[in-house]
């Protein structure tokens, strides 16, 4: 390694490890203090003067005259006979200043500085990009798709670093190509086999969050606060706002004109449909406002045991629970209650139902199965049979046995 390989080794560092300047200079003292100590020692008389940006470097060692006789260390101390060979005025008692040239280091050394300079630059890296992302965990963060595999996408930012984007933290409609860019929040930063592994995610509902307040500046100001937040990745949400301003219409600014402030959050989760409700620290009303579009009749608190009873009238129940029981389950996490429906009949003999408020009980194939022979409601399953149901339709016997108890079961 002579001074023009140094140069070039300082500038590679220096232009694509992305390192400033004092911590270079830092990081390639230290090495060759470390090496130089090995060599002859110790290192405290020995000055290292590193200039970056001329890829120079030069070492001096510093030794005190003393007489032929009285040499006690040879790294601290050089013979008077041998100090007027540098410099005829010296003195018993001065200090002679020699240059180290890189000459005189061996092969090993040399190379034993550049593995310990370029190892010394890597942990530098390591831990620079752990500090970074650890204060950017929870914010939004925009790269590039690299690689795809089974089960992760590994994703590149604009400096290079890698990113992991689980497929447990990618919503379900999600896929993804090299070259792809992408959206997700920074979920946690971990440090692993030495390695730090950041963590993306596009279900938390922070993602949400932080879409919300990159669309809707009155989010951003803190003029709209968002009290809480439930999702389905890929398929329903619930956000509940309140803004201390009554000029404000929270609900109204979130969903924007025409709804094109929530359009393109809609679009980033991939048509995910957004609830957005008022908060109200009246637990009756929140609850009804989270059970929207649903119009409830009236409803009863447990307070204690935070559950909830909610009357209302047969033709709102499927609203209330929602395709594939998205919006009860959602209202109850909002709320903090566990909900239960009941029909309101207002004494009135009560109606049939339709089996797509059996989704929490009976899987959808099923439902799918039975709505083939004609059969919408619960009455109409009853009304026709075990036997007759299983000629009709391809469900095997005991699954229709179970149906119908569940069917049944509603109408005792």
């Amino acid at each position: 390694m002579d001074n023009i390989n140094l140069v070039e080794t300082f500038s590679e560092f220096k232009d694509f490890k992305n390192i400033d300047r004092e911590t270079m200079m830092r990081i390639i003292e230290d090495v060759f203090r470390s090496m130089l100590e090995k060599k002859y020692g110790t290192a405290e008389n020995i000055d290292i003067i590193v200039n970056i940006d001329k890829g120079d470097l030069e070492i001096y060692r510093l030794r005190e005259i003393v007489e032929d006789d009285e040499i006690e260390d040879e790294n601290l101390q050089i013979a008077y006979s041998e100090a007027i060979k540098i410099e005829p005025d010296f003195e018993v008692g001065e200090e002679v200043s020699e240059e180290i040239r890189m000459a005189d280091f061996g092969r090993r050394e040399i190379l034993a500085i550049r593995q310990n300079l370029v190892a010394k630059v890597q942990e530098y890296e390591k831990d620079s990009v752990y500090k970074k992302y650890k204060d950017r965990i929870g914010d939004i963060i925009t790269g590039e798709v690299y690689q795809v595999w089974k089960k992760e996408t590994l994703v590149l930012d604009d400096e290079s670093i890698e990113l992991i984007l689980p497929k447990s933290e990618q919503i379900p409609s999600d896929h993804y190509r090299k070259g792809d860019t992408i959206r997700a929040v920074v979920l946690k930063v971990d440090m692993r086999n030495n390695l730090p592994q950041i963590i993306l995610s596009r279900v938390a509902p922070i993602f949400l969050e932080r879409l919300f307040e990159q669309e809707v500046p009155e989010v951003f100001d803190g003029l709209i606060t968002i009290k809480n937040i439930v999702r389905v990745p890929g398929e329903r949400a619930k956000i509940s706002v309140e803004s201390y301003d009554d000029r404000i219409d929270p609900v109204g600014a979130c969903v924007g004109m025409k709804g094109s402030r929530i359009h393109g959050i809609v679009r980033e989760l991939k048509n995910e449909n957004i609830d957005v409700i008022n908060y109200s620290p009246n637990t009756s009303l929140y609850i009804q406002r989270a059970l929207s579009p649903a119009k409830i009749t009236s409803i009863t608190l447990d307070e204690k045991n935070k559950r909830a009873e909610v009357y209302m009238k047969p033709d709102q129940v499927s609203l209330a629970i929602g395709k594939g029981g998205f919006n009860i389950k959602l209202a109850g996490k909002l709320t903090g209650y566990e909900i239960d429906v009941y029909r309101d009949t207002g004494g009135e003999l009560e109606d049939d139902v339709d089996l797509d408020e059996f989704t929490d009980e009976i899987e959808q194939w099923i439902i799918d199965e039975l709505k083939t022979i004609g059969c919408d409601t619960a009455k109409s399953v009853l009304t026709i049979g075990l036997e007759e149901l299983v000629k009709r339709t391809d469900l095997e016997e005991e699954t229709i046995i179970d149906v119908i108890k569940i069917l049944k079961a509603e109408f005792e």
